[in-house]
């Protein structure tokens, strides 16, 4: 990736874009909390189960544009592309990150 991004973020897009749920534990916190979609993943095992049904119903992918960090926030705007209708778009993915991991995530 040209952009430097923190560990954690940068595992998130490598195991998005891969199709590799297993691997949430890598950077995910273990009481990680995801939002995406009006719906509240807490866990990860929740979180394998959200990646799973989004890579499998949508086949997206993720490319980062930009990153910034604001107020404790780290903010990637990325382009997703992927089988949902005005493919490809611009999201703002805001984690939340805490001893090198992710303790949470939004996307909108």
């Amino acid at each position: 990736m040209s952009l430097q991004l923190p560990t954690s973020v940068e595992r998130y897009v490598e195991i998005a874009n891969s199709d590799t749920p297993e691997a949430v534990p890598e950077c995910f916190a273990s009481d990680a909390i995801v939002r995406d979609e009006g719906q509240t993943y807490e866990g990860v095992a929740a979180i394998k189960n959200w990646m799973a049904g989004t890579k499998k119903k949508y086949g997206h992918t993720i490319t980062p544009l930009e990153f910034a960090e604001h107020g404790g926030q780290s903010v990637l705007k990325a382009r997703l592309a992927g089988s949902f209708p005005g493919s490809p778009i611009t999201v703002n993915f805001n984690f939340v990150l805490a001893g090198g991991k992710i303790r949470s995530l939004a996307i909108g």
